[in-house]
């Protein structure tokens, strides 16, 4: 049912279609049934858009406007429809036909319409005016098509009278032309140009009557720039036809068809000519030899119609049972990156290379005509730069490659001299001189040199269907469910990860992940196949690229979108075409498009690159980002939101109520405060409140409860502070408002008996102003209330009276300060947007800064002036801030952006007197410690740190139970014992140097001694997160710390080479004849490089004589001779030099190696602690920031694989352990 080379893309599922057309710019198709529906499909997406329905019967024709928002259809109820698909319906009907509409198409330029029908006219309408202009007979049958010229003033008819004829219709466009001024002789010419037909009609006349089918012609169609036409007819045939000015003939004819041939086209781009038929079949045939190229046949359905998009490789045939849209080839250009430079294989199968850093392509270096078939491009490029040689695949004649040596300069498309071929359906370099083969038929894998000799031949699992380079000595084996890495060497699988379809890899220029791209799917692994992140698009995925920062681009069909590595993606740019990503560098991303022609595209990589930052936690990048760039959006902000950043996100928003959202969840009171007064709504001051007093800045909540009029909660704030004097102003407050409970509540608060007496007797409540005198002892006005209500204590009865009760007071008062308030951890982020140093600043917090407007003076002078002046002076006047003194405390510290003063503990104090990471821990503040040590060492994993953490937190405080129900007290246990000065208090860090040094120190090189590496390695790893995390008292103790620090590093390096040649040759420690060669050679590479790392000399000479006797019993003996050398010229016990004495002696008999290694005895070089490679002098390199082990380029910015808690080649101001 499918062919390797007819790619489908999309099938539709309906009753039978029998028209079909794409639009000329959108993803769209539109297909009209045999049922009497027509349907718009959105062929890239595979999702219905809409129905049409106005038709009775089936609909034959259907065609989209070129410009205009519009289609036509025509059926069998004699009608033709014109739809506009925005307002989704029928406009208008034209009527005139007498039997059924076959076809029906728009002009290229003019508003006009040509029909064809069963009452044997082809008819031509205005749709503007929507009148019929036009109607030509001449067929005696049937009319099944008609279409109009692309370019000239003609149309093409067939009919089942077995008759092609070509009509002139440039009389029409000159009578329905706009009126020009013409000449006398232009008029004549005019009159003269077109002969009568026979009923007098010059608007359109036959040009051309074209026979030669025998039976009926169901399709014509004429060639989109040459003078060709092409129809297909009953008689099985497709028949091709040329014209000139004055007659046309017969060119050829396509046999193959063995049911009526349906219809037919010409390819827009290429010269094919494409058929299909009621056999089932669409057929391709050559133009030029009129054979058939290829074919694709259906198991059910007869095809009725096939349509060719007007700008794009696409084509839809319809079917019995729907419609299918396919290409006839891949379009993806065979490409491969090295360095700056791009190979590719163009439209004229010519190799050509692109330089990235010069932007310039170079002339074609090789002709792959020859290469498989004319009509199907190469698949695949794989570059060998050793070489200098390609090796290119062909999926035609069941998959074939070549193999290629590029010339060193580029003169033109000369054909290759020298070239390997053979049979398989993948290939790819895999080694300097090697390449692997993969057949499908027969589920095999060769793998070849140079000479294209297979040396070795592997068995792949069940089901591969592709093979894709997996690093150095591996594959990548593709199945339909799983990706397999695949050691060649060893011929076994290393890993394997189950995910589906997966048609491409794309490895990072560092090695170290791979993006597998699937239809709809891209997974991120490692170069081991660990799974780092997945993601999904609903549009197809085309290609992707690695960005130097480990950022994957991709595109899609229409979209450049990126993905970072813990998944999370966004668009980048939109495409106007598809294209191939190849690079990215900066701001631009190299690609190619369809035609296989290099582009360089504009994109913005602000977004993608401050969520990276983010992701990492760069705050400079982050702040550089947002002081420079426009990055702004609805998504940035949710993203921040979503990922718990709202600090950061208020950076970017401007909208009041959206500041006001973010400051509240952030807890940034000061810009709540500031939003709230711009929008000035209740519910804000609302939310206000409840925020600030769950922060306890009972200055913003009395600020919020002022604006919120919230009389009782300011009574009760100022009572919880003890505000005495703000007490009294709201009990006189209440008392102008006549709000007797507020006026009883406040005068309860404060205490003052008289006023509630007063407030009893205004309202005539005599027996409760006479309880209140009594139970506080006023006898005198207590009898005074008696009189005045006429009564004697004899005509009462009072219930006993007890001691009246006094007020509450605060212990502390605290209305001059916000104290306490809970403690917020302002991130290095929101120091540095706010300019803060490194430093700790200090900061008079703002007593009641918010209380500049007298909120409250419009309510009081509402009431009038009052009786009393001095009452009046008191009361009207009050502005509810300004009078409050502010306290200018030294005391009041900015600690990690919170306001702190009384209250502020002593591990408070040693965060603001330090700026050592492990003074930080020991007060708690795990997150500035973190940042202390990224910035000072690069790190970035502190999942090692975490016990070292909490032995120092732990170590620097002692707890003594309380009463029961209390907490413990906390004792702080000081380093600096004997100090007062409280900015000079510092914890005390458990472990210091000298326990360390005698302990760990001595412990590891013991480990190294007894050959118990893994134990050293154990120990001397502990060492350094010791060291990291600690405290010195002087400079010269720094710099023995730092010192173990690099001999500690140096050791691991060495345990840990001597390590992995262990483990390679487990199976035979000594005796190397029984491996291969490549494991043969990284052994006796890895005893050599133990000899490097810088030891102490009597541990140097344990690495050197271990090295001399590996060398020595492999028949190294020029290798074994330079390590008794060495190990006779330094100091060593003398059993060592006696055995290194005897081993010189025997090699300088033979001083040559057996086997050529990576080790030169006389250049100075530095081992790379991950992949345990030389790195000579002048190569680029990176270090560790903290233990200053040297890595290879290509792994900075990962994790340093010694101290494995900081970033390689990370920016780095040094270790402090002094304060």
């Amino acid at each position: 049912m499918s062919s390797p080379s007819m790619l489908t893309k999309f099938e539709s599922k309906s009753s039978r279609a029998k028209g079909i057309a794409f639009h000329p710019k959108r993803p769209w198709i539109l297909v009209s049934l045999h049922s009497s529906t027509i349907q718009l499909w959105d062929y890239r997406m595979g999702t219905l858009i809409d129905r049409f329905e106005e038709h009775d019967g089936p609909v034959r024709g259907i065609d989209f406007h070129k410009t205009q928002p519009l289609f036509v259809s025509g059926g069998d109820d004699y009608k033709i429809k014109v739809w506009s698909y925005v307002s989704r319906r029928c406009l208008f009907t034209l009527n005139g036909h007498l039997d059924y509409v076959r076809t029906v198409f728009f002009h290229h330029d003019l508003p006009w319409i040509v029909s064809s029908s069963d009452d044997q006219t082809i008819r031509i309408w205005n749709w503007q005016n929507r009148s019929l202009i036009c109607t030509m007979t001449g067929h005696n049958h049937y009319t099944m098509c008609a279409q109009f010229h692309p370019k000239d003033d003609l149309i093409v008819s067939a009919s089942l009278d077995q008759s092609v004829r070509v009509w002139d219709i440039s009389g029409l466009r000159k009578k329905h032309s706009a009126p020009t001024s013409v000449s006398f002789e232009d008029q004549m010419a005019r009159a003269n140009a077109n002969q009568a037909d026979m009923f007098g009609n010059t608007d359109a006349v036959v040009k051309f009557v074209l026979e030669g089918h025998d039976r009926g012609v169901n399709w014509v169609a004429f060639h989109p720039t040459l003078p060709l036409i092409v129809s297909a007819g009953d008689d099985r045939l497709v028949k091709l036809w040329r014209m000139s000015e004055t007659k046309a003939w017969e060119v050829d004819t396509c046999r193959g068809h063995f049911q009526n041939a349906s219809a037919c086209l010409f390819h827009p781009h290429q010269d094919l000519i494409l058929s299909v038929g009621e056999d089932k079949t669409i057929r391709v045939w050559d133009l030029n030899k009129r054979t058939s190229v290829q074919s694709f046949k259906r198991e059910n359905d007869r095809f009725w119609v096939i349509a060719a998009h007007p700008e794009i490789n696409l084509f839809a045939a319809g079917h019995d049972n729907g419609v299918m849209v396919f290409k006839l080839e891949r379009e993806r250009p065979a490409s491969s990156v090295y360095q700056n430079n791009l190979f590719y294989i163009t439209k004229e199968k010519h190799v050509r290379s692109y330089d990235f850093t010069k932007n310039l392509e170079s002339p074609s270096m090789l002709s792959l005509k020859k290469l498989g078939s004319p009509w199907v491009p190469p698949r695949t490029l794989s570059y060998n730069p050793a070489e200098r040689a390609v090796l290119v695949t062909s999926p035609a004649d069941g998959g074939c490659y070549e193999l290629i040596t590029l010339p060193r300069d580029a003169t033109g498309a000369v054909e290759p001299t020298d070239t390997k071929r053979g049979t398989g359906n993948s290939a790819v370099f895999v080694a300097r001189n090697r390449f692997a083969v993969f057949t499908q038929s027969n589920q095999q894998i060769d793998i070849k040199d140079l000479s294209n000799s297979t040396t070795k031949t592997i068995k792949p699992p069940h089901g591969t269907t592709d093979i894709y380079f997996g690093g150095t000595g591996c594959l990548l084996l593709v199945t339909a469910t799983s990706v397999v890495l695949y050691d060649i060497q060893r011929k076994t699988n290393i890993a394997e990860l189950a995910v589906n379809g997966v048609k491409y890899v794309v490895w990072s220029s560092d090695g170290l992940h791979a993006a597998l791209l699937s239809k709809h799917n891209v997974t991120i692994v490692t170069k081991t196949l660990e799974q780092v992140s997945t993601l999904h698009e609903t549009i197809r995925i085309k290609s992707a690229t690695w960005d130097d920062a480990g950022i994957l681009l991709y595109s899609t069909l229409n979209h450049i979108k990126y993905t970072l590595m813990n998944g999370d993606n966004g668009i980048v740019r939109t495409l106007d075409t598809t294209v191939y990503l190849v690079r990215v560098k900066g701001r631009n991303v190299y690609c190619l498009d369809r035609a296989a022609k290099p582009k360089v595209l504009q994109i913005d990589p602000t977004e993608y690159r401050f969520k990276l930052a983010l992701v990492k936690r760069n705050y400079d990048e982050m702040l550089n980002i947002i002081k420079t760039s426009s990055l702004v959006g609805q998504s940035i902000i949710s993203y921040l939101q979503k990922k718990g950043y709202p600090e950061i996100a208020l950076q970017f928003v401007q909208d009041p109520q959206t500041r006001f959202e973010l400051a509240i969840e952030c807890g940034n009171l000061d810009v709540a405060v500031e939003m709230a007064k711009q929008l000035d709504r209740p519910q804000l001051w609302q939310r206000l409140s409840t925020e600030a007093l769950a922060h306890g800045n009972h200055q913003v909540v009395e600020m919020t409860y002022q604006k919120l009029r919230n009389f009782d909660k300011l009574s009760f704030l100022y009572l919880a502070t003890g505000d005495q004097e703000k007490l009294k102003r709201m009990a006189k407050i209440a008392e102008h408002r006549g709000d007797m409970t507020a006026r009883f509540q406040n005068a309860l608060y404060l205490g003052d008996v008289q006023n509630r007496i007063d407030m009893f007797q205004e309202i005539d409540l005599y027996p409760l102003a006479y309880m209140t005198a009594k139970s506080h002892g006023l006898e005198e006005q207590a009898q005074s209330i008696l009189e005045a209500s006429g009564l004697t204590e004899d005509q009462i009865s009072a219930p006993t009276l007890g001691k009246p009760l006094t007020p509450v007071r605060p212990i502390v008062p605290t209305f001059k300060s916000n104290w306490p308030v809970r403690g917020t951890s302002s991130s290095i982020f929101e120091k540095a947007l706010m300019g803060q140093s490194e430093g700790v600043e200090d900061e008079v917090p703002a007593m009641n800064g918010h209380g500049d407007d007298d909120l409250l003076e419009p309510e009081v002078s509402a009431i009038g002036q009052l009786d009393d002046g001095e009452e009046d002076e008191d009361v009207g006047g009050w502005d509810m801030g300004d009078d409050v003194d502010v306290e200018d405390e030294g005391d009041f510290v900015n600690v990690e952006g919170a306001d702190a003063g009384a209250g502020s503990s002593e591990a408070d104090m040693w965060a603001r007197n330090s700026p050592i990471a492990a003074d930080h821990i020991a007060a708690g503040s795990f997150e500035t410690a973190m940042q202390l040590l990224n910035r000072q060492v690069g790190a970035v994993n502190f999942q090692p740190l975490q016990a070292r953490f909490e032995e120092i937190y732990q170590a620097s405080r002692t707890f003594l139970p309380a009463n029961p129900g209390l907490p413990s007290l906390v004792n702080y246990v000081r380093r600096t014992v004997d100090e007062t000065d409280s900015r000079k208090l510092l914890p005390v860090i458990p472990r210091d140097l000298e326990s360390i040094t005698t302990g760990e120190f001595q412990g590891g090189k013991s480990a190294m001694v007894k050959n118990k590496l893994e134990d050293g390695v154990k120990i001397f790893k502990k060492l350094l997160l010791l060291l990291m995390v600690n405290a010195v008292s002087s400079q010269s103790e720094l710099s023995e710390a730092k010192k173990t620090i690099t001999t500690a590093a140096q050791y691991i390096l060495a345990m840990s080479i001597e390590l992995q040649r262990r483990a390679l040759i487990a199976s035979s420690p000594t005796d190397l004849s029984a491996f291969p060669e490549d494991i043969k050679k990284r052994a006796l590479e890895l005893s050599a490089y133990f000899t490097v790392p810088e030891l102490e000399p009597q541990h140097k000479a344990i690495t050197l004589f271990t090295a001399m006797n590996f060398a020595n019993k492999n028949k190294q003996h020029s290798s074994a001779l330079s390590f008794a050398n060495g190990l006779i010229d330094r100091p060593a016990n003398a059993k060592f030099k006696e055995t290194a004495r005897k081993t010189k002696t025997v090699c300088e008999r033979n001083p040559s190696d057996a086997t050529e290694i990576d080790f030169d005895t006389f250049a100075d070089f530095e081992v790379c602690a991950k992949s345990y490679t030389p790195i000579y002098g002048g190569s680029p390199s990176a270090a560790c920031p903290f233990c200053a082990v040297k890595y290879q380029a290509k792994y900075k910015g990962t994790v340093c694989s010694v101290c494995e808690v900081c970033q390689i080649g990370a920016p780095a101001s040094g270790l402090r352990l002094v304060g």
